[in-house]
């Protein structure tokens, strides 16, 4: 076992990645070794302003880079699955932006490469690394909120350009995908609250303007097995931005104010029959712990949290609310047979 720093290639020069792992890398000491765009001069840039060692020619000659052993994968939605595959071909270990994958059937896929592979796979749901929502299970687990009853996650933002991928049906785009997917994690790993995972009971979107089939908002109401009952909201053309999350128990409640970018808001406010209170769980990067939880497994054997596994199980709940909220489940993206 050792410590040394993780080898990570970039697939892409998207500007999530100067949050998601150039700021965590140097925070922690990981080598950025390789980068690739579609536009290498983007990619020149990007590796310039951000000291990745090299600029490479394609996606595919960062996942063959010997040098390469973790792939962060963190473009457009659908091609998280065949970049994703290719890279577990290639023996690599992946930490993938979520969700892993563009359907229930494709992240079954994955998971069955990375089996085949026997390397390291982790979905980014970066936000359960941190205090803030390590702070909520400890509320539910000491008992002070008493037995869950009823769980609100809502993510809500203003409307990126048209022109964004996040609205092409062709890269899997829509709301429930971009950040829909965390309201429903969020619910799916308090199985251990709620006597198991949630199911869903009903759905309702609405369609984006000029883009067939792409979802602008849906709402899902779950129920878990333990009878406490769940709303996921998201948003994605809101005239406000709100990422919360809202606990409510038999004795009290908590709501963490912005469960998914805690380095802007680290607040969760507590209220029982003893008073109300805030605490302040500190605005260091979720991004940051998460590279430190992958790191930890791949160097000294700590379980991870988020498995190929925890992918699938999310993966077919989106997959639930679509149906039921009567869109189809994203398509699939193939990539060329050149690449």
């Amino acid at each position: 076992m050792t410590d040394e720093p993780l080898r990570i290639g970039v697939l892409g020069a998207a500007r999530i990645a100067e949050l998601s792992i150039v700021g965590p890398a140097r925070v922690t000491g990981h080598r950025l070794v390789a980068v690739a765009a579609r536009d290498r001069s983007r990619a020149e840039t990007f590796a310039a302003e951000h000291d990745v060692e090299r600029v490479l020619d394609s996606y595919a000659d960062v996942i063959a880079d010997p040098e390469v052993e973790v792939v962060y994968n963190p473009l457009a939605n659908g091609l998280h699955g065949p970049w994703n595959l290719a890279a577990l071909a290639a023996d690599k270990h992946v930490l993938t932006e979520k969700p892993s994958a563009s359907s229930t059937e494709e992240a079954i896929e994955v998971r069955d490469a990375v089996t085949k592979a026997g390397t390291a796979f982790m979905e980014g749901f970066h936000y359960l690394f941190h205090p803030v929502t390590r702070r909520l299970h400890e509320l539910l687990d000491s008992g002070e909120l008493g037995e869950l009853r009823h769980v609100e996650t809502t993510m809500l933002m203003p409307a990126p350009e048209d022109t964004d991928v996040r609205w092409s049906l062709p890269l899997a785009g829509g709301a429930l995908m971009d950040l829909g997917c965390y309201s429903l994690h969020a619910q799916r790993v308090l199985a251990p609250w709620a006597g198991g995972a949630p199911r869903l009971v009903a759905a309702r979107g609405g369609e984006r303007p000029g883009a067939p089939g792409v979802d602008e908002w849906l709402d899902a109401d779950l129920e878990f097995p333990g009878g406490a009952t769940g709303t996921a909201r998201c948003h994605m053309a809101h005239n406000e931005w709100q990422f919360s999350c809202r606990i409510v128990g038999s004795l009290g409640e908590a709501t963490a104010v912005n469960f998914v970018q805690p380095h802007l808001d680290d607040r969760v406010l507590v209220r029982t029959a003893t008073g109300e209170r805030t605490e302040m769980l500190g605005r260091r990067s979720s991004y940051t712990y998460q590279l430190e939880s992958f790191a930890a497994h791949l160097r000294r054997g700590t379980p991870l949290r988020l498995d190929a596994d925890d992918a699938v199980a999310t993966m077919r709940l989106i997959d639930d609310c679509y149906q039921g909220a009567g869109f189809q489940p994203r398509p699939r993206t193939v990539l060329p047979s050149t690449v």
